[in-house]
């Protein structure tokens, strides 16, 4: 987060929305960014157009107004430094999401809006936009974020040639919070899973760790060269990549992930690692694109 576009907030006045604005209040006093929150609604489709001799707004457009006005506040009351801005777009909340995200340096959310069923469902405002944005896009769940007790950014490794942004990422946070970096690759041996504990696949179970080790190196070595401050503990680990990354969520600060996008591909590109951490992560995840 270097550059001086804004962290856009997505807001709805949905409990799961207050816990973004505080972490991204928090995220844009550390890097000196301006915040700004946004609110999509379809109100209009839903109402009579108001007579034009200056009635008051319409229901809905009150409504979302108050919204912001209220997250505004609180950002304020978090950070008074902190520049803030506000928008109503009449649009889709994930359309005008993804809109506000061409010209921001991340995109925030909650994890789940108004229409929430469960603490650990994924709204699909959320989902949407961690899908489809070009943007790193952070879905706030869990319960640590920047003011939390953990001192440990977490960064699930990717092949080099598409999880470098996730890394770059992941390196300027570490070194912004002060906090260990933990690259983890996992990996898996097909071999090892027909064969049960059977010794014969043992040495397919190697070569598949050394893999993951020469792939973990490649993918941070220039990046430990410019970021010669950040404390970095590498670990390759055997089993689902999704499961693992779980596991160790509950203990971090912020756990990082890539997304492909494809040039010309315009549906949901999530791959099942980041689908599963934005499920059922213990902290904020950060999902970050690459073009390929």
């Amino acid at each position: 987060m270097t550059t001086e576009l804004p962290l856009v907030v997505g807001v709805d006045g949905s409990d799961g929305s207050m816990p973004a604005v505080d972490w991204a209040a928090d995220e844009a006093a550390l890097h000196g960014l301006p915040l700004r929150l946004v609110h999509g609604s379809l109100w209009e489709r839903y109402e009579t157009s108001a007579p034009s001799a200056g009635p008051p707004r319409p229901p809905g457009r009150a409504m979302a107004d108050h919204i912001v006005a209220c997250a505004a506040e609180r950002a304020a009351r978090r950070h008074p430094g902190v520049p803030v801005t506000t928008g109503v777009l009449l649009a889709d909340a994930a359309d005008a999401l993804l809109h506000e995200g061409n010209n921001a340096t991340a995109l925030i959310t909650g994890s789940r809006g108004r229409g929430g069923l469960g603490p650990l469902l994924l709204g699909s405002v959320a989902l949407a936009v961690a899908a489809r944005a070009h943007c790193p896009v952070i879905v706030v769940r869990g319960g640590a974020g920047p003011a939390g007790p953990h001192d440990r950014v977490l960064l699930g490794a990717g092949d080099p040639a598409t999880g470098a942004e996730a890394a770059r990422f992941a390196f300027r946070e570490a070194e912004n919070h002060g906090c260990v970096l933990d690259a983890v690759r996992a990996w898996r041996c097909p071999a090892r899973e027909a064969a049960g504990a059977d010794t014969l696949a043992e040495a397919p179970g190697r070569d598949h760790e050394l893999r993951a080790r020469a792939e973990l190196d490649a993918l941070l070595r220039d990046l430990t060269a410019e970021h010669p401050g950040v404390r970095t503990q590498r670990t390759t680990v055997e089993g689902p990549a999704g499961t693992v990354l779980v596991h160790r969520s509950a203990v971090v600060r912020l756990v990082i992930v890539g997304a492909r996008r494809r040039q010309g591909h315009c549906g949901l590109q999530l791959g099942r690692v980041a689908h599963t951490l934005l499920h059922h992560a213990g902290c904020p995840v950060a999902v970050v694109p690459q073009r390929v």
